[in-house]
Order: C-alpha cells, then structure tokens, then sequence
C-alpha cells in the first residue's frame, strides 16, 4: 500500500470526534406549577454574519464622541485618547482581579496612590479615594461622610438639612434625599447664588451647601469666598459637584474656595469613557475634616510597598466591591500624564476659549439670558422661537439632520425653553464652525421641517414619553409582533 492510498483509506475527521452523551435535562421538581414555562423559548436562530451585521447597523446608526461633536452641555463629552484606550486593555491592567493578593498587585495599587496623590493637587484637598462608581455614587458618598462627621459631634439630630441651588444637577438633592437629609432650594440672580437667599437660609440645620462651580449655567460664582464663610459661619460643610472641574483645571481648585469635600466626574475631566451606563469614576477628595470619614479601604505606601488599609475607625465603611475602576484609574492616569501640569492647565484654557467663541456665534440667533463670557458652556432661550410655533425640542431634533448631537435642552430649569451648549477643548476650530454653520441651517428652516425633524436618520421621532413609560426592555421574535406576549 502506497503512503498516497494509506491517506484516503483514513477515516474522516469527524468521524475520530468522541460520541456525544445525552445530558440529563435539568430537575423542575423544586419549582411551582405555576412558574413553569408552558411552551419553550423562542431563542433567536442566527448566523455569526447576521449578529456582526446587526450590531454594525446599529452602530452606524448612533450618534458618537468618535464620529461627531457632542456638544451635550453639563456632560463634557470629549474625545477619549486611544492611546488611553490601548493602554487599559492591556493584560496587566484589563486582568486584573479585585481579589487577587496584595502581592501581585503592587503596580496597580501603585498607580491607584500616585493617581490619588495627582488628583489632591488638582482639587486642593488632601485625602482622596478613587472607590466611588460614579459621580452620584461619590456624592452618596460625601453626604454619608458629612453624616458620620456630625454624628461623631453629637449634631447629627439638628443638622439635617442640604441646602442648594437652582442650578443644581438633579442628582444632587437625589444623593441627599438617599443620605437621609431634606433639602432647600436657594434661588439664583443673574444666574449665580443669590448670596442674601443663601444667608437667609443657612441655620443650625444646615449640614451641607452643594455647590458646583462653574455653575450649571456656565458661569463662575465670584462670591464663592463669601459663600465659604456663610456655610462655615453656621457650622455647616460646603460641598463641591465636580461635573464642572475641567472649566477651571490647573487655573484653581475647590480647595481654595474653601470647599470641605469634593466628588469629581473622571469621565468629565479625565477623558474616561462616557455614557452607556458604565462604566464609572466618581473620585471623593476630602479636606482635614472630613478625610477620616473617606471609604475603606484606603491605599496607603508603606516603604517600598503598597497596601490596603482597612484600619480607619471614622470611615463610612466599604461602599464598593473591589477598589473603583481600575480601567478608568488607569485611563485618566495616562491621559494627566500625557498633558502634564501645564497640558491640564490648557484643557482648562481652551474649554472655556471654545465655550466663548461658539456662544458669541450663536447669540446672534438666540438670546443668552446672562453675562456673555462664561466659562466650559453657555445656555441659550429658545423662548422666541414660540412665536414661529417652535420649541426648542425642535431645534434639536433638526440638528441631528445635520450629522451632530443635539445639545442638552431645557436644562437649567431656571431659563425658559433653554438650550445648554458645550464644546470642550478636543473639538478644533474646524469643528466648532462646522456646528455653528449647522445650526444656522437649522434655526433657518421652515416650521414644518422643523417640527418633522429628524426626517433623514434611520428612526423618525419617537414618542418620548411612551418609550420612558412603556419600554421594552426584552427580546421579542418580530414574526410574532403583534401578538400576546407569553408571561414566562
């Protein structure tokens, strides 16, 4: 027999495959009548073809920080570095275990107690824990900090009010509501804290006054000493949102405004991914006072090596599993570093150089309701707009027939059909004219386009409130559409 014949007189491969065993189908006995499914799943049958060209379709279809600007105001939705990106994904960061010994995680909890190190120079406060998901979570966290801190001084049964402003992110009294606190409502003037409101308002209840600066309407309380000194003046703690930061990095910090603790938005400021649910990084800086409260455990050096220090008997406790984020730790370490002091100093500049060029730009077609300079964003009315049956929901849906992101509406609640406007410092000059050109083409439509818009992405306009109301939030096979859905 020749090797030729020996060859074809093998058998097929398929035919060496081990033969499958039938499987014992899984017991039912423990489950209730009356829970068990009385006809099989409908799973959906597809090819690897068909799933990649679905989520490719989709992706098409979505509006992102990688395609366009998103010129969401209040969310600085920049650009994030791929070289961050490559980085994280990195074996020695992406596998990284939670629970894996101290020992063989000394580069990550390395870069997690230089990260926070980093960032206490940034906000002007000295302690600083990087545990927190996300920014609420970090705001949750500082409430439950003041908390602690007044109960230690015998106060807690008075101090239970949070004081904030108009202007306020609606997470905010959310957290304080969650903490346990009632919250006051302080109005603005000429879109910063009316300081007189503020006086009148701070007494022995006061726990917190929640403050972010710049404000939601993009302008920088100037009377933030004055403010600092109030709070203080009545025992009460002064907290900093940090959804604003990238305004005023590296220029100042909430430390020298007198701020006793602060949350900060990595996403934000740091170019960590953004949106999507997740994944987060609500970072917590604490002043002398409040530090001892912060979550354990802490990352603390001990010679040459790096540890977790759950020893702190004033701490809130453990509020995450695991240590944060590490993949976003280590996005934003890389993106501070790549700038370096003066680089951040910079995003800071151009933010707020952006924010004015395209705000003076478009004030020729909406009225601005405050000063003109601002600082990272600015807020339009789009209340004359009315008087050509228009909204300014409108307005917004017609920009999206022209390729970008809407900007944030009817946020701040304190300005009439409001529009809220931000182009961080990732956006060029190019960019910048293109969306001003674009909302000149928008704003100069007829009434009917407007209100069809959009007319020319793959989903017309939906009802908002019956997808808020009515979602649908499971898979549905589409050749049964329209009949009764079977309750499992």
């Amino acid at each position: 027999m020749t090797f030729r014949q020996a060859r074809w007189e093998e058998p097929p491969i398929w035919d060496l495959a081990p033969p499958r065993t039938a499987e014992a189908p899984p017991t039912i006995s423990g489950i209730p009548d009356r829970f068990r499914r009385k006809t099989a799943v409908q799973w959906p049958e597809l090819s690897e073809p068909e799933v990649v060209r679905h989520y490719t379709r989709l992706s098409q279809m979505n509006f992102g920080i990688d395609t366009s600007a998103y010129p969401l105001g209040s969310c600085t939705m920049k650009y994030n570095p791929k070289v961050s990106e490559m980085l994280a994904r990195r074996p020695g960061a992406a596998d990284m275990h939670p629970y894996q010994p101290e020992a063989t995680a000394q580069g990550a909890l390395e870069l997690i107690w230089r990260l926070e190190r980093l960032l206490a120079k940034v906000t002007g406060l000295p302690e600083v824990s990087l545990q927190p998901s996300a920014g609420a979570h970090g705001e949750y966290a500082a409430l439950l900090m003041v908390r602690a801190y007044f109960h230690d001084k015998g106060e807690s049964a008075t101090r239970t009010e949070v004081l904030l402003p108009d202007t306020a992110h609606g997470t905010n009294p959310a957290s304080a509501a969650m903490a346990g606190y009632t919250t006051r409502e302080i109005p603005s003037k000429d879109g910063c804290v009316d300081v007189a409101a503020l006086k009148a308002a701070v007494s022995e209840k006061t726990a917190c006054f929640m403050l972010t600066n710049p404000n939601t309407a993009g302008l920088f309380e100037s009377d933030i000493l004055e403010i600092a000194e109030t709070v203080h003046a009545a025992g009460g703690m002064l907290y900093y949102d940090g959804a604003n930061l990238n305004a005023i990095l590296g220029v100042t910090h909430p430390g020298r405004m007198g701020f006793d603790v602060a949350h900060l938005n990595l996403h934000k400021t740091f170019a960590t991914p953004h949106g999507g649910g997740g994944p987060g990084a609500g970072v917590l800086a604490a002043g002398e006072r409040l530090g001892p409260y912060l979550p354990v455990p802490r990352v603390v050096k001990s010679g040459r090596k790096f540890r977790l220090d759950y020893d702190r008997p004033h701490s809130i406790g453990k509020i995450k599993t695991g240590y944060g984020n590490f993949g976003l730790d280590v996005r934003a370490y890389a993106f501070a570093l790549t700038h370096g002091e003066e680089g951040l100093k910079h995003v800071a500049h151009r933010s707020v150089l952006n924010s004015n060029y395209v705000g003076l730009r478009l004030g020729k077609y909406l009225p601005r309701p405050f000063r003109p300079l601002v600082k990272h964003e600015f807020v339009l009315s789009g209340a004359p707009l009315k008087e050509r049956g228009v909204r300014t929901i409108d307005l917004a849906k017609r920009l999206l027939d022209e390729g970008v992101h809407a900007p944030t509406v009817y946020f701040p609640t304190l300005v009439e059909e409001s529009l809220m406007v931000e182009l961080p410092e990732t956006e060029s000059r190019r960019e910048l004219d293109q969306f001003v050109a674009a909302f000149e083409r928008a704003i100069g439509d007829s009434p009917e386009n407007l209100h069809a818009a959009p007319q020319h992405l793959a989903v017309r306009r939906v009802d908002e409130v019956r997808a808020a109301r009515e979602p649908l939030l499971s898979w549905k096979d589409l050749r049964t559409a329209g009949a009764k859905a079977e309750t499992p």
